[in-house]
């Protein structure tokens, strides 16, 4: 029981910066012009997004001989979000944030954040991106593309932090490193892999570590269209 409540403690920790403001806008089909975000955002299927009106997820972690779960129902357009857990039910609505639900959604964008992560490049604001650099990556040590997001010091749950996305010339990421509060210190390195397509939308299912027994992973993933 320590070791999993040890867990989620560290799970919380990991939540994307900004609180998920409204996208903006859809990929255009001329590519020519897209920015490295668009074209990454574009390579998982983002203008298919405008498309989707509910979509069903399981988040889960697997760390040493613990595991933990939750899942989730999100209704994009009208944001009313469904948790649920093996010991309770939470219903609320994401434009409605109060004492009660804050930690839900503290939850939610964090696991949110884990599965849309190429899309968030566009839909959040507060935001700083890097050019484009060729780095080797942490875990593969293959020479990639890396860009840096980086979110403002002010707003969101967990302001200042960095995101350091290594990916292909198919403009998919291979692995990420977060740093906590911009740290020079990698806080957790993973890998992206396992791409499922889903009406459209490509979801990297499964994230590992290379060190330990660490592993992050999607289940029950269910998207439903207009």
């Amino acid at each position: 029981m320590k070791k999993i409540a040890t867990l989620f403690c560290f799970i919380l920790l990991f939540l994307s910066c900004k609180s998920d403001k409204k996208d903006k806008g859809h990929l255009i089909n001329d590519t020519s012009h897209f920015s490295t975000s668009e074209k990454i955002a574009n390579a998982y299927g983002f203008d298919n997004w405008k498309n989707i009106s509910q979509i069903a997820f399981t988040f889960n972690v697997d760390k040493d001989s613990s595991h933990f779960e939750r899942s989730w129902n999100w209704k994009p357009k009208t944001n009313d979000v469904i948790l649920i857990t093996e010991k309770d039910t939470i219903i609320y609505n994401r434009k409605h944030i109060d004492s009660l639900s804050m930690n839900t959604d503290r939850a939610f964008i964090n696991d949110k954040y884990w599965l849309l992560a190429p899309f968030q490049l566009l839909w959040d604001q507060g935001t700083s991106i890097s050019e484009v650099v060729k780095e080797k990556a942490p875990i593969s040590k293959n020479i990639l593309n890396k860009i840096t997001l980086t979110y403002s010091s002010e707003g969101g749950y967990t302001p200042g932090d960095a995101y350091d996305f290594y990916f292909g010339e198919d403009y998919l990421i291979k692995e990420w490193v977060y740093r906590k509060e911009n740290s020079e210190t990698p806080s957790l390195t993973t890998t992206w892999e396992n791409n499922q397509d889903f009406n459209g939308i490509i979801l990297a299912l499964n994230h590992i570590k290379s060190e330990g027994h660490f592993k992050l992973y999607f289940s029950n993933i269910k998207i439903s269209m207009n």
